[in-house]
C-alpha cells in the first residue's frame, strides 16, 4: 500500500469526508502551487522541527503564503508549552529525513499532518496557526507530493482526534 493509500483509507475507515487529486510532484510550496486547484481551501505549508536534544519532535502547520521566523517561534512554542506545564522546546532546528522518516514515516517534501497516522506512541506534537480556525476547508499532501487531500477543518480535527497526538492553535506569526 502507497502512502498516499494508506492515508485515503485511514479517513475512509473513520468515515471521514474528503476529495483528493493527484498532480505532478511539488515538493515545495512554489511547485506545488502550479498544480493546486482553485477549491477554496487553505493550502497548508508543513514543518518537522526538533529540540536542541533531539527528544521531542513538533509539526508545525500554517498558511502557506505566510513565513516563519525560527527564533520568534521557538519563543511562541516555549511561552505556550511552559503555559501547560509541558518541558520547553528549547532551541529548534530542521528535523533529518532520518527522524522524519522514524516518527511519520514521510520524506522531505510529503510533510503532512497526515503522518500522525504512523506516529503510534504520539511521538509528535502537533502546532497549527490560529489563522486556520477560520478556515472552512484545509488541504494538505496525503503523505505523497503528488497529490492533495481537501477536508473541511471540523473533519480535520476529527481526525486529529483519532489519531490521538497532542496538538493545539497558536498564533505563529
Amino acid at each position: 500500500m502507497t502512502r498516499e493509500e494508506k492515508v485515503l483509507s485511514f479517513l475512509r475507515e473513520h468515515n471521514i469526508p474528503f476529495t483528493c487529486y493527484n498532480h505532478p510532484e511539488g515538493k515545495t510550496i512554489e511547485e506545488a502551487k502550479r498544480w493546486w486547484k482553485d477549491d477554496g481551501s487553505v493550502h497548508c505549508k508543513n514543518i518537522f522541527m526538533r529540540n536542541h536534544k533531539g527528544n521531542r519532535h513538533y509539526l508545525i502547520c500554517f498558511h502557506c503564503d505566510h513565513d516563519l521566523d525560527i527564533h520568534d517561534l521557538e519563543a511562541r512554542l516555549k511561552a505556550s508549552l511552559q503555559a501547560r506545564g509541558l518541558p520547553s522546546c528549547g532551541k529548534l532546528s530542521f528535523a533529518s529525513p532520518e527522524r522524519m522518516l522514524k516518527y511519520l514515516d514521510l520524506e522531505p517534501g510529503s510533510v503532512s499532518p497526515f503522518g500522525l497516522i504512523n506516529d503510534t506512541e504520539h511521538h509528535v506534537h502537533l502546532f497549527l496557526d490560529t489563522v486556520l480556525k477560520d478556515a472552512r476547508t484545509l488541504s494538505f499532501h496525503p503523505n505523497d507530493c503528488r497529490g492533495t487531500v481537501v477536508i473541511s477543518r471540523e473533519d480535520f480535527e476529527r481526525y486529529l482526534a483519532i489519531v490521538g497526538n497532542t496538538y493545539e492553535y497558536l498564533e505563529l506569526y
